[in-house]
This record gives structure tokens, C-alpha cells and sequence, in this order.
């Protein structure tokens, strides 16, 4: 595998380089997390844009400090870093949501904020985070993105297995890309995503989340459902506003849903 990985990493590296000087692409056998590999680089001076890729993480994360299961040629998982000084940073993990999905299949859908759904089953989570840069004071930070995409379809007892002790949250059957593109590789997703990302970055940083806002509501999986917060809050998903986040409407009226806020689920 690791020859088809590095092999697909350097077609990226030829793609966005031209548009994107200095951009590097690193593929490694193994690591704890690439997010965290790349947020400890940017905490001790990283600005130069990279992009990690690991054949296997071995403390991967996901958003709310959940885990993240990934296999050894049965997921694919990297996390791209780049200085970036958008006007708002609200609606990021959105837009990279739908850049994504674009890329990935026609079936596949977002379920906000941060989970790729195919045929009503995660896919695959993105977690976004940012660090400060000598730039700050110009409004730049350093963004990690971080993106895990099951290629093969997981055991889902590997995935309970994720499920904390005494929680009442059931782990959802994951889902498979190689359900509807049979035979494609980690190395094969990783060509088909990470340029068009790169692009759809930088077209965030320069014309925010209304660049992509349409593109979501045509992929959101919860519109019109009927939905739970984590607070117990009941109500009906009404899409995202400007900013991206959540509207649902409940029995008080219409309520506006930070990511940082609320898990959602269908009830």
C-alpha cells in the first residue's frame, strides 16, 4: 500500500504546487494523529502549507474529542495545513464538507458539521483547527484540517469500540466508498480529493462561506428532519444560516445551533 500512497501523493504534490509554492506532501507508515503532528509543527513555527498522509494513525481524532478507527489499507486519513486569513472563519468546516463530498461520489451527502454520509451512514468526519503564526496580528493563523474517509466498509464492533463506557449512544453500521466505487484505493481517494480542497481553501479565504453555502443545501442529509440536540432540544433541521450554523426549528420557535454547542442526530 504504501508505494500506491506515495506514488498518488506525489500526483497531489505535481497538482497543487504550481498554484500553492512551497507546498509539501509527506506520506508516513505510522503516527499518533496527523492533525496532531501538524498542530505541534504550527505551535513551534509551521508556515509553509503541508499536507500529511499515514498509512496508519494510531490515536486518531475526531470533533468533541472522539476517537477515530482507521485500518491499514481500509481508510484513508490526512490532514492538510495552510496559513490562511479568511474575512470569517465561520462556515469552514462546511465548506470543506462539500468539497469533499463533490469529489468523493454523487452519493454522498453532509450531515452537519462535520460527518460525510453515504446512503444514510458516516463515511467519514473532519476535524478543523487553527494555531496562531507570526502573521496573527494580519488576522493569519495556521488551519490543520484533518479528514478521515473509510475506503472499505469498517467492523462495526471496531467502531463501538469507540463508543465510551455507560453512553447511550449507539454506533451507527458505518459505510464503505468501495460500496460504489468497487476496487478504489486510500492512495486513488487521496488524488481524487486533496487538489480540488486545496482550491476550495483558498477560494474560502477569499470569498467565505457564501461561496459554498448553495452547494451545502443541495448536500444536506438533515433537511426537514425531525432532530434531537444533545440537551434533549426536539425540532425540525431548517438548514444553515449565513455563518453555517444549524437552524431548527422547535416548538419555541426557530433555534440557532453552534457546532461547538451539539451533537445532532436523527431521531
Amino acid at each position: 500500500m504504501a508505494d500506491s500512497l506515495i506514488r498518488h501523493a506525489e500526483a497531489v504534490w505535481q497538482a497543487v504546487e504550481p498554484t500553492l509554492p512551497g507546498f509539501t506532501v509527506e506520506v508516513l507508515p505510522s503516527i499518533d494523529s496527523t492533525s496532531s503532528e501538524l498542530m505541534r509543527r504550527a505551535r513551534s513555527g509551521l508556515m509553509e502549507p503541508v499536507l500529511l498522509a499515514a498509512e496508519d494513525q494510531t490515536a486518531g481524532r475526531g470533533r468533541l474529542g472522539k476517537g477515530w478507527h482507521s485500518k491499514v489499507g481500509q481508510s484513508l486519513t490526512f490532514s492538510l495545513a495552510m496559513p490562511l486569513a479568511p474575512t470569517s472563519w465561520s462556515g469552514l468546516s462546511l465548506a470543506v464538507g462539500v468539497s469533499l463530498a463533490r469529489s468523493l461520489h454523487p452519493d454522498v451527502r453532509l450531515k452537519w458539521p462535520n460527518d460525510l454520509w453515504l446512503h444514510q451512514r458516516k463515511i467519514g468526519g473532519i476535524l478543523v483547527e487553527t494555531a496562531s503564526t507570526g502573521e496573527a496580528g494580519q488576522g493569519q493563523r495556521m488551519v490543520v484540517i484533518g479528514v478521515g474517509i473509510n475506503v472499505a466498509r469498517p467492523e462495526v464492533s471496531a467502531v463501538a469500540a469507540l463508543v465510551p463506557d455507560g453512553s447511550a449512544v449507539t454506533a451507527m453500521a458505518p459505510a464503505g466508498l468501495a460500496e460504489v466505487l468497487v476496487g478504489i484505493t486510500p492512495g486513488e481517494v487521496l488524488e481524487r480529493v486533496a487538489p480540488t480542497l486545496v482550491g476550495d481553501i483558498q477560494a474560502f479565504a477569499s470569498q467565505g462561506f457564501a461561496a459554498f453555502a448553495q452547494r451545502f443545501a443541495q448536500l444536506d442529509a438533515l433537511q426537514g428532519l425531525a432532530v434531537q440536540l444533545s440537551d434533549g432540544t426536539r425540532g425540525t433541521a431548517c438548514g444553515v444560516n449565513d455563518e453555517g450554523a444549524l437552524q431548527v426549528l422547535t416548538e419555541h420557535g426557530m433555534q440557532t445551533v453552534n457546532s461547538a454547542e451539539v451533537s445532532v442526530r436523527p431521531c
